[in-house]
């Protein structure tokens, strides 16, 4: 039994007997020319990329979004084109982005019989694209994905060093830290980077003395027991998770930690406020630098 909830090939499923001329006419929506998906189906990242590589007809290389979406990255865009690299000039449709290039077979693998850019070769195309901050913020979601290091990303800056935006890739990489588990974690790192703080660690597991596991925090310092961490919308609107916040808040200061907190419109709006709490944390924690 077909759900179709992932883009095919409508001639295939007429030739299998699984659909009819008529059901794909009236059921579902064309995305590519012979590339199809169940009415309804909500657009993403993952099912765009599979609607190009069929258009394709698997001969190209899903790279950038699209391979880091196949490879699990959370925060992709599902609106975003599809991208594939191929040789040769070849006329993409609406939806799809190809560019030319053919990666080194060590820079390739296989994610569900689709051919992919590595993990590594994704995070040098994306660092090398994406603008700004949100380059950073897609390769630490990238490397928290895959465990793909900076390191090997780096490695492949070094082999194409004169391809373009390597330059950038270089300086993003700088900054890039796996630990990271959503953009806003990113960009209260960056924040507290660039604003003169000491790198903080990412996702402490803090402990007490006899080694049970008391919480895992975003970031922070365990040499001075300084924690930063960043509140989604749902730690203030959800009761039973503001309940639970508040108890291991508790757990945490008793058993001396500092905390500071940081949300959305915090980091967006009075970037300052949070730069000189964590810095007065620190301070009274001891820590010089």
């Amino acid at each position: 039994m077909h759900s179709f909830d992932a883009p095919f090939r409508g001639t295939e499923a007429i030739a299998s007997g699984a659909l009819t001329a008529y059901e794909l006419r009236h059921g579902f929506v064309r995305l590519h020319r012979d590339v199809y998906v169940r009415r309804g189906v909500a657009p993403t990242a993952r099912n765009r990329a599979r609607a190009a590589w069929l258009w394709s007809a698997g001969r190209g290389t899903l790279a950038g979004l699209s391979a880091a979406a196949l490879h699990g990255t959370k925060w992709i865009d599902g609106s975003a084109p599809a991208e594939l690299l191929r040789a040769g000039h070849v006329r993409a449709p609406s939806g799809i982005v190809v560019r030319q290039g053919i990666p080194d077979d060590d820079e390739l693998c296989r994610v569900d019989g689709m051919t992919v850019t590595s993990p590594a070769r994704t995070g040098f195309d994306l660092g090398r694209t994406a603008k700004g901050d949100r380059a950073v913020e897609l390769l630490d979601a990238l490397c928290h994905a895959t465990g793909v290091k900076p390191a090997e990303i780096r490695e492949l800056a070094c082999r194409h060093a004169g391809a373009r935006g390597v330059s950038a890739l270089r300086q993003v990489l700088e900054f890039v830290d796996g630990g990271a588990e959503s953009p806003p974690e990113t960009r209260t790192r960056l924040l507290l980077v660039r604003g003169g703080l000491p790198v903080p660690e990412t996702q402490i597991h803090v402990r007490a003395a006899d080694g049970r596991l008391l919480a895992r925090a975003d970031l922070g310092w365990r040499s001075w027991r300084v924690l930063v961490e960043y509140d989604g919308g749902h730690h203030w609107t959800d009761p039973a998770q503001r309940t639970r916040d508040i108890d291991r808040y508790a757990l945490l200061e008793s058993a001396g930690w500092r905390v500071v907190r940081v949300d959305a419109r915090l980091l967006a709006e009075r970037p300052d406020v949070v730069l000189e709490r964590v810095r007065a944390a620190l301070r009274a924690a001891g820590a010089r630098w």
